[in-house]
């Protein structure tokens, strides 16, 4: 009887451990890769190796919202937040691109640790009041999204070097050349980008919001 008592014991104990390292693993394959290339290659980086710190991260900026307030890196340091490019004239890809980004504005309107961010690639026409008048018939939130003008330049070099925005092909494009991408790029608290998302699919935005919620579990 105690032989098939201490059986019993032991086939729970392996069921335990065998759940448990499967529940483990599952936790560490769920977290987010980090991108350090413009081919936006998925890299899976240990806290403890030797390059950790080295991790690509997006360049000092400072732009200026619909609000007249300058948000810079650190108005978002501690912050997770998704990137995108647009104009307010836009006709064609942009008014998706902002229904899109209106979906996971509301799914995250009360997380105060999510936050959106829209820079203009016409910034000679997206004035500060141009930008607020767009906002207001968008039904953005101020505190939550910020949509950005400034120096041309700063913003397409911020696009093309730091946040690969229109990946490889754009490395090498100069400021004179107009700025057009899709892509909604997702960037955790310390500022290195952990997802690239086409900012037209309603199906991407799927997969954004559980890529978001996945970065506020596991980091």
């Amino acid at each position: 009887m105690k032989k098939v008592h201490l059986q019993h014991w032991l086939t729970s104990c392996c069921f335990f451990l065998i759940v448990l390292g499967c529940s483990s693993n599952k936790d560490e394959e769920s977290q987010l890769p980090f991108y350090n290339q413009a081919d936006f290659t998925p890299e899976w980086i240990p806290i403890d190796v030797a390059n950790y710190g080295e991790i690509h991260s997006i360049d000092a900026f400072k732009l200026e919202d619909q609000n007249g307030n300058f948000i810079t890196n650190s108005t978002l340091e501690g912050k997770i937040y998704v990137a995108d490019f647009f104009f307010t004239l836009c006709p064609g890809i942009c008014p998706k691109m902002t229904t899109n980004m209106t979906r996971i504005q509301e799914e995250f309107l009360d997380d105060d640790g999510i936050k959106l961010v829209s820079h203009s690639v016409m910034p000679w026409a997206d004035s500060v009041s141009v930008l607020k008048a767009y906002a207001e018939i968008k039904g953005i939130d101020n505190n939550k999204w910020h949509l950005l003008t400034g120096p041309q330049e700063a913003i397409y070099n911020l696009a093309r070097q730091s946040y690969f925005a229109e990946k490889e092909i754009g490395l090498d494009k100069s400021s004179d050349e107009f700025l057009h991408t899709e892509n909604f790029i997702l960037v955790d608290s310390k500022g290195r980008i952990r997802g690239v998302y086409n900012g037209t699919l309603a199906l991407e935005m799927t997969r954004l919001i559980t890529d978001i919620k996945t970065l506020k579990k596991f980091g």
